[in-house]
């Protein structure tokens, strides 16, 4: 099987301009033929880049050959007008095409009553396995998971799992192992498919099963889950509940999805971003990031409130207005390279209380390092711009005493944040900031103010 084309080969500028033009002149053919050998993921970036008249004129052309993955694909704000635009029928027949969790996903997003219409209009065991996903919380491994998978009595041979695998009509489409349950339905093993295929048919199945393999219970978090795939280099996990009773896998596909959500989160929690709202309606936008930027106003009154307080040195001293903004720069710059690898540590499980000292001192050594270095090349900047060397050695010494600070900050921060149970992602840039202009600000004007005047 041919591997699925790259979209951004697949979608290109010229041909979103072809659709759009195509649905302006009401060429209904044209489009149907430029899509029809678009992937689920070139059908979704199309419909996110086209303009919003043009995206409700295409899903109602694609309405019944739009492929159900399509809407797995799609960014939750186009997935949500998208789905606006579908029936419970439509939805529903979308909704049998897919695994259990891609499909408790989507209906998720819907209002109770569509998505009990929905519901409605699935078969009974489809309905059971969603609204059994949709029984568990948000971002667990119980919602993580597929019902569809192969499960044997511990008591059959090689032969007997060989034939259920060719006569059963609801086994996956992928498999990759089998596993193993008592009669209780408690997880026994796991046998990789090709080492089943290679042991002859009487065989017990006990026999070549692994009874070590990694299972996660239903109550697990999603970043715990892809973890344990990371670090045991694994294609499939079981997932048990509460007694060991199997009940569904998670694949590794799934958890490519998960690690790049929980990155594209701390990435943009970092930057004072809710979610990925480049398709958000631009008041919802602005309604949403309002928030930190005033918890950012406040912080940066309250760095302004500091060089007030040497407002008479500013005056006599003007050089000290030109150069105080660059100390605080670079005490934020160093800062965010700092909290960047902390909060990524965490976030990966590579920084714990068993090596958070050695993190802070190794920190503090490269800020005050790069503080050393930084402090010669402006320093004698200074003094060739300004000839003098007293505020040269001002200017070096609070670059020193902020280096060390944005290190230690950029360290301490995110840890106490994750200590107290606060996503150190979320809030870790905005104290950064704060910490990194008011030492800066003290201290360049501070010193300039004793040695100075």
């Amino acid at each position: 099987m041919s591997a699925e084309p790259d979209v951004l080969e697949e979608v290109t500028p010229e041909l979103v301009r072809r659709v759009e033009a195509a649905l302006a002149e009401d060429g209904i053919a044209e489009v149907e033929a430029l899509l029809a050998g678009l992937s689920a993921a070139g059908q979704a970036s199309i419909l996110e880049q086209v303009a919003d008249p043009e995206r409700e004129r295409l899903v109602e052309l694609l309405k019944r050959d739009l492929d159900p993955e399509t809407l797995v694909e799609l960014d939750e704000e186009v997935r949500e007008t998208v789905l606006d635009q579908l029936d419970s029928k439509d939805i529903a027949a979308a909704a049998r095409e897919m695994e259990t969790d891609d499909a408790a996903a989507i209906l998720e997003e819907l209002p109770e009553a569509e998505r009990r219409e929905v519901l409605a209009e699935l078969p009974a065991r489809d309905r059971a396995e969603i609204e059994s996903a949709l029984a568990y919380e948000e971002d667990t491994a119980g919602r993580l998971m597929q019902r569809s998978l192969v499960k044997v009595p511990d008591g059959w041979t090689v032969g007997e799992v060989i034939d259920h695998c060719r006569e059963a009509t609801d086994l996956p489409d992928d498999v990759y192992d089998i596993f193993v349950v008592d009669p209780s339905g408690r997880l026994k093993g796991s046998v990789p498919l090709g080492r089943m295929l290679r042991t002859k048919r009487p065989v017990p199945i006990l026999d070549i099963v692994d009874p070590d393999i990694p299972s996660v219970p239903t109550s697990a978090g999603q970043e715990e889950v892809a973890h344990l795939f990371r670090d045991k280099n694994l294609v499939s996990c079981p997932v048990v509940d509460e007694r060991g009773r199997l009940q569904g896998v998670i694949m590794v596909d799934d958890v490519v999805d998960v690690i790049d959500e929980e990155a594209e989160e701390d990435l943009l929690k970092m930057g004072g971003v809710g979610h990925d709202d480049m398709h958000a309606a631009p008041v919802r936008t602005a309604r949403q990031r309002a928030l930190w930027l005033l918890v950012n106003l406040a912080t940066a009154i309250l760095a302004s409130l500091v060089i007030g307080q040497f407002e008479h040195s500013i005056e006599k001293i003007v050089a000290l207005a030109v150069l105080m903004p660059i100390v605080a720069s670079m005490g934020g710059n160093a800062g965010t390279q700092t909290v960047t690898v902390a909060v990524r540590a965490l976030a990966m499980g590579e920084l714990t209380a068993a090596n958070a000292l050695r993190f802070v001192a190794k920190e503090a050594t490269v800020g005050g390092l790069n503080g050393i270095i930084f402090a010669l090349i402006m320093g004698t900047a200074v003094v060739a711009w300004y000839g003098d060397w007293r505020l040269g050695a001002v200017i070096g010494a609070a670059l020193v005493c902020n280096l060390i600070a944005a290190a230690l900050a950029g360290a301490l921060i995110p840890l106490t944040l994750k200590r107290a149970g606060v996503d150190p992602a979320v809030s870790s840039t905005v104290f950064l900031t704060t910490v990194t202009d008011v030492i800066g600000f003290l201290a360049f004007l501070g010193l300039a103010t004793a040695f100075l005047l």
